[in-house]
């Protein structure tokens, strides 16, 4: 069943402060489906007013753009040394904080950072204690797209931060590929998913398109893949506490599935979800095989669930129009798409927000290309992305955002919710020109459905200044750095610092300052 609803003015979120309340007006009130397109095409302006260049309390750097009265902090670039003696991998992705505790009277906030690597010969594998693949001819590309083989680079760190300072990454988890996003379990550990489906099994590896669980604890990740979560595309996965299953995206455009997978362990806690569980894949009521590759402001789709008989299927033949060239998708879609589970473009970011008991959820290539000079002009699932809710109490789909200009959301990626119950957005899109100049933007998300900028890629960096950073000349290489994809963002319990990586050349940054000025 799929009907058009007005969005709601506070969908539970309630707002404080006049900036913030003044930023509550319900797209419902406006003339309708018109004014709602008009409200995507330009941000409207942020609570936390102009942003600007911002010194780097670190390097002395300005790689950020931030609004007046924040301040931040830079730690574990690509090639900076661990604690293990070994450099900090690159491509840094997807993260969350595990853990938040005192620690003989300091704060002690842990981090695992994901690295969407595949090979790397600058560091071969990250040598964690928890290890997937140890095959030796895992083949990959360099940044110049040059063919390499070697062993498998992706994997997980730890970051601890101390009482307001970073103070050590080293390695969690190590042989796996391509890890892009992940998710939070109640019990206090990271799952982490390959965005990649390659079988290396006959050069001496492993199949890859698994979900890991990683804990903050030195020895305690297994490396043993979660099987019956889905061999797929994993993006991101998300744990409704109430409903007691994992909701997890898809990443693989025009052939992307909603997932829910429900332990037959349920007693949270590490390890349980290595005793497997059953996978769903979501389908809309009354419609077979649904679209929603270009969806509108509104939209709401009640969801039914199809279950997936085997989570570990290889990749299948899929035509199904629009598609890309490769002409297979993973084997849980293919065979959720046969029970007449729906489509997305290509799902990313997903966070449960427990103020509102919604799940918030990407899809970042939503709606058309609308370039005429491109070649895909025109072709459903290369637009600039949507934002969903989602509520496992109704099993119901609603889309609160579609950008209908990169101005106003130029391809949403990793999603977070604050404590305070705001919405965060990275984008990566390849880059904005906005007013205040070129880059890829931090972006929040009003109860209304309209953007607002919070913070700009900032880094160009010089071979001198890289050189005076005391950062790796062979990790790190001199450019511009402005249309490089934001990823990771999280929030530590208290909000008061955020936490987020920039994907090249492969930084993390804590970032505080006046949260209670806007919605964050």
């Amino acid at each position: 069943m799929s009907v058009k609803f007005p969005i709601a003015p506070s969908r539970r979120l309630f707002l404080q402060g006049s900036a913030a309340a003044a930023l509550a007006v319900p797209l419902a009130g406006l003339s309708g489906r018109r004014a709602q397109a008009v409200a995507r095409l330009d941000p409207i302006v942020s609570p936390y007013g102009r942003i600007a260049p911002v010194l780097d309390q670190t390097t002395g750097l300005p790689l950020l753009q931030l609004p007046e009265g924040f301040t931040y902090q830079s730690f574990g670039w690509s090639g900076d040394t661990m604690a293990d003696g070994r450099p900090n991998p690159t491509n840094h992705d997807g993260m969350a904080v595990v853990r938040s505790r005192l620690v003989g009277g300091r704060e002690e906030i842990t981090l695992i950072r994901n690295h969407e690597a595949t090979v790397n010969p600058l560091y071969g594998t990250i040598d964690a204690p928890g290890f997937y693949d140890r095959g030796t001819a895992l083949i990959g590309e360099d940044d110049d797209d040059n063919e390499i083989t070697g062993p498998a680079a992706g994997g997980t760190t730890r970051l601890l931060f101390v009482d307001g300072k970073f103070t050590e990454a080293a390695p969690a988890l190590g042989g796996t590929w391509n890890n892009c996003a992940g998710g939070l379990t109640p019990w206090g550990t990271w799952l982490t998913g390959e965005e990649d489906k390659s079988d290396f099994t006959e050069v001496g590896g492993q199949p890859h398109g698994y979900m890991f669980e990683v804990s903050p604890e030195t020895g305690e990740t297994s490396g043993v893949p979660i099987k019956s979560m889905g061999r797929f595309d994993h993006e991101a996965t998300a744990f409704d506490p109430i409903g007691g299953a994992f909701y997890l995206t898809e990443d693989d455009r025009n052939q992307s599935g909603l997932y829910k997978f429900v332990p037959n362990d349920q007693s949270q806690r590490l390890g349980a979800l290595e005793q497997g569980g059953t996978l769903y894949m979501a389908k809309v009521v009354g419609t077979e095989k649904a679209d929603l590759l270009t969806p509108s402001m509104g939209d709401q789709h009640r969801l039914e669930w199809v279950e997936v008989e085997d989570p570990d299927l290889a990749p299948q033949p899929f035509t199904e129009a629009p598609f890309d060239a490769e002409n297979t998708a993973s084997g849980p879609f293919v065979q959720g798409r046969d029970l007449g589970a729906l489509r997305m473009s290509r799902l990313e970011g997903i966070w449960y927000s427990p103020r509102e008991r919604l799940m918030y959820i990407v899809d970042t290539s939503s709606g058309t290309d609308t370039d005429p000079a491109s070649e895909d002009f025109g072709v459903a699932g290369r637009g600039d992305g949507s934002v969903w809710t989602f509520d496992p109490a109704s099993d119901t789909l609603t889309c609160v955002f579609q950008s209908e200009n990169p101005v106003a959301g130029n391809n949403f990626d990793n999603i977070t919710v604050s404590p305070r119950g705001g919405v965060l957005l990275c984008e990566d899109g390849g880059g904005v020109e906005d007013a205040f100049g070129m880059g890829e933007r931090l972006m929040g998300l009003t109860p209304a459905g309209e953007t607002y900028i919070f913070a700009k890629n900032n880094v160009q960096i010089t071979a001198t200044e890289i050189r005076q950073a005391g950062k790796s000349a062979e990790f790190v290489r001199e450019g511009d750095y402005r249309d490089t994809e934001w990823a990771g963002a999280t929030f530590d319990p208290s909000g008061k610092w955020l936490f987020v990586n920039l994907q090249s050349p492969g930084v993390t940054f804590a970032i505080t300052g006046p949260w209670e000025r806007g919605l964050l």
